[in-house]
């Protein structure tokens, strides 16, 4: 007689996935608040929508991943920080347009579901989380054995928050005369890394843990380190007014996220030397003899968000916001940023 089939014997462990998901199920409840009105396990989860404060709530929702930066936690064996890093990403694309998180919802799929790596992953999404006043409001963690290899995943981040309309933030003041200042990066954030990993592990041949004199640190913990939220430094000037528009620096580089928040017949210079470029970029310059332009539409370059200002307004961020670098200006233009 055939053996009865199971879903194991296909690669999916339900009883894995049920330990795993009770761990899932103690993390996220440590950034549940009073909104909250659903438990993970729930088919959706439900979060309390009155806003009596705002006038005219808006909602501003956002989806992203982290790349090829989980190649470097796979060769590492490091799990922790990917998650921070995704809720981190997500919390500054709402930012931009003056929204605060409200909730926080991640998917990750796998081969093989391992509780331990799944529940690190999950530690960092809710230190993430917890950091940014975010609720983990639910997810899916998928197991699909055959379509990634053992030992590999792929995540997503979903979040939604609220911004009052008459202080939305975008750009459409931003006028020629105007200031950019830069808020420094922690290094590549969530972009760039298939570049990266080539010039690294191709081009030098180094290994994850080569430790470099130069960024005084191993290969594997420079292109880890943690995505910044802005969300601290920028939250007590997002009421003021003063800030007319928000450029998060991610894929694409300064050269093409400035020009996301631009009016018509406006353009910006960059001055190069106005902001200290990290090492790691540096290194892969000259690994890699890469053009300037090249480097500044690929990676952050060391600014990890951009506020435009009024040139009188720059004293007062700058006093708030330290490090804080006035790194150009707008003129008039269509719409492109140059590097003078």
């Amino acid at each position: 007689m055939t053996k009865p089939a199971t879903y194991a014997d296909a690669g999916v462990n339900i009883d894995e996935a049920n330990r795993a998901t009770e761990r899932i199920k103690e993390l996220a409840r440590t950034t549940f608040n009073g909104r909250t009105l659903s438990d993970i396990g729930s088919f959706g989860g439900m979060f309390e929508g009155s806003f009596p404060a705002m006038r005219e709530p808006v909602l501003v929702a956002s989806a992203d991943g982290v790349g090829t930066k989980l190649k470097i936690a796979f060769a590492t064996g490091t799990h922790h920080t990917v998650g921070r890093d995704l809720v981190n990403h997500c919390v500054d694309d709402i930012l931009v347009q003056g929204a605060r998180p409200l909730f926080f919802l991640d998917y990750i799929a796998t081969g093989k579901l391992s509780p331990d790596t799944i529940t690190s992953i999950v530690e960092g999404i809710t230190n993430g989380c917890r950091d940014n006043g975010c609720v983990l409001l639910g997810g899916e963690t998928a197991e699909m054995p055959g379509f990634y290899a053992d030992g590999e995943y792929d995540m997503a981040g979903f979040i939604v928050g609220v911004v009052d309309r008459h202080k939305i933030i975008d750009g459409k003041t931003i006028a020629a005369g105007d200031v950019l200042l830069g808020l420094p990066s922690a290094g590549l954030h969530t972009n760039g890394y298939s570049l990266a990993r080539k010039l690294f592990f191709e081009t030098l041949g180094h290994a994850p843990d080569t430790f470099i004199d130069e960024l005084g640190q191993t290969v594997g913990d420079a292109l880890l380190q943690t995505h910044l939220s802005y969300l601290s430094a920028l939250g007590p000037l997002l009421d003021s007014g003063i800030i007319k528009g928000l450029a998060h620096i991610t894929g694409g580089g300064l050269l093409e996220n400035i020009p996301r928040i631009l009016p018509a017949e406006t353009a910006v210079e960059i001055k190069r030397g106005s902001w200290p470029v990290l090492p790691v970029f540096e290194v892969m310059q000259r690994a890699g003899n890469i053009a300037e332009p090249e480097m500044y539409r690929t990676f952050n370059m060391g600014v990890g968000m951009v506020i435009v200002c009024d040139a009188g307004d720059a004293a007062q961020i700058r006093d708030e916001i330290q490090p804080c670098y006035e790194i150009g200006c707008v003129i008039r233009g269509d719409r492109q940023v140059s590097l003078i």
